[in-house]
């Protein structure tokens, strides 16, 4: 608050930046708590492949996903409640600083919505060059679109 005052309320990029790349790690690091407890494809898949397994063990693992979206929906619900709550009251604190805070969000978004598409293309570059070669040696590259998807 005291930058944007010294500013003279100006949008400084340069000063906001490592706040904004702070903001995506932490909001990434609570991304990966909520996918964790949304996603259940591996369980089905599970499921769905062993055939021979007892109608008991499918009920408990149907009842953990059971618990886990229980817990998904709650942990939502109440970080949706406090994210609100936070950011009303720091309006209201703050009403000179909402076009900094609306300009920040929309920074951060962007960066979340291009960082993965940047990162995903990468290894389908290297991928598709190397499948679409016909004399078939450029199998490394192939191998290196692995290791950069993996990483």
């Amino acid at each position: 608050m005291h930058k944007i005052y010294i500013d003279s309320g100006s949008f400084n990029l340069v000063y906001q930046l490592p706040q904004i790349v702070y903001s995506y790690l932490i909001s990434s690091g609570i991304n990966l708590i909520i996918e964790y407890l949304s996603l259940s494809e591996n369980t089905i898949i599970l499921i769905k492949s062993k055939i021979s397994i007892h109608m008991n063990s499918k009920k408990k693992i149907i009842n953990k996903m059971k618990i886990k979206f229980y817990f998904f929906f709650i942990i939502s619900f109440i970080l949706l409640l406090l994210f609100c709550y936070y950011i009303s009251c720091f309006c209201c604190i703050y009403e000179n600083t909402q076009i900094h805070l609306i300009k920040d969000s929309l920074l951060s978004l962007g960066l979340s919505s291009i960082i993965p598409f940047i990162i995903n293309l990468i290894p389908g570059i290297f991928r598709i060059s190397a499948l679409r070669n016909k004399k078939c040696d450029k199998k490394y590259m192939y191998k290196l679109s692995q290791i950069i998807e993996f990483v």
